[in-house]
């Protein structure tokens, strides 16, 4: 959480031992990094202190291993040193000079330069320092893209100072800086408007079939988007604050509603600026799928008009409008005064610069929560913040805390929660019903949009209306719930089947497929390497992908060649060709619900294992011990992220799945036939066709 592991000023800087500035770096260390690092930062420490000798009478600054605001990329070293930002990459002990190592700095530097307030109207000066390498830049220039970068220039421990003394002899073009040089280190997260524009261009332009389908939805998607859009409009107008519940079935298309609000909106201008939004998800795997495919895609269309174009380019302009939750969560913590006290939270001000539209907060007005369902309750969240970042007694939920987050703002702010029924899949998940509690108990008067029809039992047990009665500002619309399914374009009742199949409901799944079986087939087999050549046989070549996927308990598809403990590289697996061993298509790496959450396939097999088994009385929940026995699952919590997690599985394909229920092994006691068998004849009994 804490932005830098040191800071000072060159004076204190100085005048602290070696061994008080490395206690400080090793005590913000939650990794307890290797003994090279270590080695590294003792090393930094003696050439930084040989350098700033020379500026000891100078206001100057010095920060070790700063993660740049919500981006979370870490910089060895930041010298602030006469209005300048200088970005300083170690290589202790190495003596060459490798390409990627000057694209890592120049990343850091364009990363600030694009998203760090107090960097934006700065020279930023890129520098590779390989400690023992004998070549020094002697030229130093700004890049030809005029945007206030220097070219990524060389040093070594001994000729560092004079590289910084050559840069210091530029002058400097005559600027009121937004943010002074001593206030820098509190400078927030601020996307500038060209990366806005870049990125809006970028989603715009891109092909979205190749994330997400869509067809005769379309009219329920937009009719949800300008829903939204609506509510936005409308808060800001009042000035108020408002929650906005977008939900739905699997594969209805929350993800693409979430990523057009988020885009549509950063589009507006009023008197020449714009309230920006951002799309945020805790699913690692949907990101990085989302950045890479629309990176790739990005990279394609300008290398047909014959430019040269770099993707890390492409990923910069998307992470702009696409974030990983965690990041933009411990930015908010990195401002909060600890310890807790009393129970309560409150800002820090040392600890962040206040904006006047912002507050406290962080710049967009709209925040979009992708499965927020998936957000965490409090126990879990306290626990991990005690464990990981030594954060003590935190006394909110994940829900509530980003609720807060974004309550902070001092003009207006609307939060908009993507939220899949029934997807709650790991330890800790909290639900719908946990962003309820908190809008009834600690934010009354923000004003709450959901929709009307959320009486399943997936979503709070069904409950969610009788939650909402004891809030004052509520207003249900029929068009925050969508309820067709875009992934399964051949099957609009898939969801609702496999919702009856996992209640164990035979007659209803039986209807219900009788209905969509010539559109969208669902077939069984005992023999993965039918299930495979079904695949193969069913997918029109490259235009379409398969994949094998299975449950993160199945640890007993070993003797079948999957082994759930090697996780696929997700980008990989979504987006390569048939000819990388990391492709789904290759069938070799199987994914699981944690990895394909929020994503899809054309055609799936999945691979059941004896860790959700059916019976003559319903389901029986298993996780094996890593030894030699299967041990059931008997808290209802964790029976429910079973349940889930196969809820995830089943509904990942757009066009057909096959499943395959293992033979299973008399002479293994861990994959007894009888731990399969039931689970085979239920499937078959729904009236699934066998091959």
């Amino acid at each position: 959480m804490p932005r830098y592991f040191y800071y000072s000023d060159i004076q204190t800087f100085l005048g602290e031992s070696d061994d008080q500035i490395f206690g400080k770096l090793a005590g913000c260390d939650e990794y307890d990094s290797v003994r090279t690092q270590k080695n590294a930062w003792a090393e930094e420490i003696v050439v930084m202190k040989k350098v700033l000798d020379a500026y000891k009478s100078e206001p100057c600054w010095i920060a070790f291993e700063y993660t740049i605001p919500r981006i979370g990329k870490r910089i060895d070293v930041v010298l602030l040193l006469r209005e300048r930002v200088f970005v300083i990459e170690f290589k202790a002990g190495e003596d060459e000079i490798k390409h990627a190592d000057m694209d890592q700095v120049l990343d850091y530097a364009l990363d600030l330069k694009n998203f760090h307030q107090g960097s934006a109207d700065r020279m930023i000066v890129p520098i590779l320092v390989p400690t023992e390498n004998d070549q020094t830049s002697t030229v130093c220039r700004l890049s030809h893209y005029d945007d206030g970068i220097f070219e990524p220039m060389v040093a070594n421990k001994d000729s560092l100072g004079d590289v910084i003394t050559k840069v210091l002899q530029q002058q400097l073009p005559t600027i009121n800086y937004h943010v002074a040089l001593q206030d820098w280190i509190r400078s927030r997260y601020a996307p500038t408007p060209t990366i806005v524009e870049a990125a809006s261009a970028l989603y715009t332009q891109h092909s979205v079939v190749d994330i997400t389908r869509h067809e005769a939805e379309g009219e329920q998607l937009q009719r949800t988007t300008d829903y939204v859009m609506q509510v936005i409009r409308e808060t800001k107008a009042r000035k108020g604050k408002s929650i906005c519940f977008v939900t739905g079935v699997p594969g209805a298309g929350k993800t693409l509603v979430g990523l057009n609000v988020a885009i549509q909106q950063s589009e507006q201008l009023t008197d020449g600026k714009r309230d920006l939004a951002v799309y945020l998800s805790g699913n690692g795997p949907l990101v990085a799928v989302l950045t890479e495919a629309l990176a790739r895609d990005k990279k394609r269309q300008e290398e047909e008009k014959g430019n040269t174009y770099y993707i890390t380019a492409a990923r910069r302009e998307v992470s702009q409008f696409i974030q990983i939750i965690h990041r933009y969560r411990d930015q908010m913590l990195g401002k909060l005064r600890t310890p807790v006290r009393d129970g309560k939270i409150e800002i820090d001000p040392a600890k962040e610069l206040r904006d006047k539209n912002a507050g406290y907060a962080e710049v967009e007005n709209i925040a979009i929560f992708d499965e927020a369902q998936r957000s965490w309750d409090k126990e879990y969240l306290a626990g991990w913040l005690k464990r990981k970042k030594g954060f003590n007694d935190f006394p909110m939920s994940e829900g509530e805390f980003l609720i807060w987050s974004l309550d902070q703002r001092d003009d207006w702010a609307v939060i908009v929660c993507l939220v899949g029924g029934g997807q709650e899949i790991n330890t800790g998940e909290a639900g719908i019903g946990e962003w309820v509690r908190a809008m009834n108990e600690t934010f009354p008067d923000w004003k709450v949009y959901i929709s009307n029809q959320l009486t399943d039992k997936e979503y709070a047990e069904g409950q969610v209306a009788e939650m909402l009665a004891e809030h004052k500002n509520v207003v249900f619309s029929p068009d925050l719930h969508l309820a067709v399914s875009m992934r399964s374009f051949r099957a609009e009742n898939l969801s609702r089947m496999v919702h009856y199949l996992l209640e164990g409901n035979a007659a209803i799944v039986r209807q219900i497929y009788q209905q969509i079986s010539e559109r969208y087939p669902i077939v069984i087999t005992r023999n993965l390497d039918v299930a495979k050549a079904w695949l193969k046989q069913k997918s029109r070549g490259s235009l379409e992908r398969y994949g094998l996927l299975v449950s993160s308990k199945g640890y007993r598809l070993k003797p079948l060649a999957i082994d759930v403990r090697c996780k696929p590289d997700t980008v990989h697996w979504f987006l390569d060709d048939a000819n990388d061993v990391r492709s789904s298509l290759f069938l070799e790496d199987a994914a699981s619900e944690f990895d394909v959450q929020g994503l899809e396939l054309d055609w799936t097999c999945l691979v059941w294992d004896g860790d959700f088994r059916y019976t003559d009385g319903g389901w029986d929940y298993y996780e094996f011990n890593g030894g030699n026995r299967w041990n059931r699952i008997k808290k209802s919590e964790r029976q429910a992220y079973q349940l889930n997690a196969y809820r995830v599985l089943l509904t990942r394909a757009r066009q057909g799945m096959v499943i395959c229920v293992p033979e299973g092994n008399s002479d293994d006691a861990t994959r007894l036939p009888e731990y399969y068998n039931g689970t085979y004849h239920y499937l078959k009994s729904l009236g699934f066709i066998e091959i």
